[in-house]
């Protein structure tokens, strides 16, 4: 006996399933964005526009680095002259002296200036009252309001011949001390205000980090037996690891740049062996000596040694601790 096969068909009164409905394209996903949310998105015009501006248009002129600049002539220069002011500043004694100048400057303030606030930011969170803690942080954050020409003239001020420090050294039964007019103190003064104006303010990123940290985690290490400096190698200095390693990377971008304003109210030409930086030597050749070219060559060669040490920052921090900018 033969049995005819059938194929199967479906259940009646089944339908079939909806065909998958395919993602939205990247542009739809901004156009609607934008509609939505064009209020948000307006905020951002003048800061776009300030780096447009202020930032990029700028960039334009670094050709003038090759090119031969004479005021009053073409914007971006008369003739073409390649690396021929690259070659110059190579060559020059002088700059390599304000090279070695701002490492030293650029070095001693990341050593120094970085890991205070660090250090402050622990210190305050392990005050218990919250009266002093507010007086703390109002001290130490009233250096950063204010201008660095009022900051230099108060280390001017003080560091003068006939100054308060002299006069307590003096008043000691020491001489006095040529604090501004001497070499070797330039770098001990720029840090020191540096610290000062600085270390207050790079607290807030460190507390605000803080706050992030799981109480759990410390309630765990103090069962374990940890105690408060454990706790802080353990728990605490892990949990903020993020934010230091970020702010070091942006620290380490300006390395180069190191504080143009301060240098150039406090420097004087007995100082120029330690305190002359690359942005001050930059100002003096193009500003007043108006070697434009040539002084585009040389914050050219700044700029780049700076984007060489973020990107390298950067790549290394993701490659052992895992964090980076992008």
């Amino acid at each position: 006996m033969s049995t005819s096969m059938k194929s199967a068909s479906p259940p009646t009164g089944v339908e079939d399933p909806p065909a998958a409905i395919p993602p939205p394209a990247p542009r739809g996903r901004l156009r609607r964005a934008l509609r939505r949310d064009w209020q948000l998105y307006s905020l951002a015009v003048l800061p776009l526009l300030f780096f447009l501006v202020f930032r990029y248009l700028p960039m334009i002129g670094n050709v003038i680095a090759f090119r031969r600049f004479e005021p009053g002539g073409s914007m971006f220069g008369e003739d073409w002259v390649g690396l021929r002011y690259v070659r110059m500043f190579l060559g020059d004694p002088t700059f390599w002296q304000v090279f070695r100048n701002t490492l030293w400057l650029g070095g001693l303030t990341l050593v120094f200036c970085f890991p205070i606030p660090i250090v402050l930011a622990l210190l305050l969170n392990e005050v218990r009252r919250r009266s002093l803690k507010r007086f703390v942080q109002s001290v130490s954050y009233l250096p950063h309001f204010l201008s660095i020409v009022i900051v230099a003239g108060l280390t001017l001020q003080m560091l003068a011949t006939d100054g308060p420090v002299n006069h307590a050294l003096a008043w000691l039964g020491h001489d006095e001390i040529r604090f501004i007019q001497e070499p070797g103190w330039f770098r001990t003064i720029y840090v020191g205000s540096e610290i000062w104006q600085t270390a207050g303010w790079g607290t807030i990123l460190y507390l605000a980090a803080l706050t992030t940290i799981d109480e759990d985690l410390y309630e765990a290490a103090r069962i374990d037996g940890a105690n408060r400096w454990q706790q802080i190698w353990h728990v605490t200095l892990p949990g903020i690891r993020p934010t230091m390693i970020t702010l070091l990377i942006l620290n380490v971008g300006t390395f180069m740049a190191v504080g143009f304003e301060k240098v150039l109210l406090l420097y004087n030409p007995l100082t120029y062996p330690t305190a002359d930086v690359i942005p001050t030597y930059v100002y003096r050749t193009g500003v007043e000596s108006n070697s434009f070219s040539y002084a585009a060559a040389i914050g050219l060669f700044e700029a780049v040694i700076g984007l060489v040490l973020i990107t390298s920052a950067n790549t290394l921090s993701r490659r052992t601790v895992g964090t980076s900018l992008w």
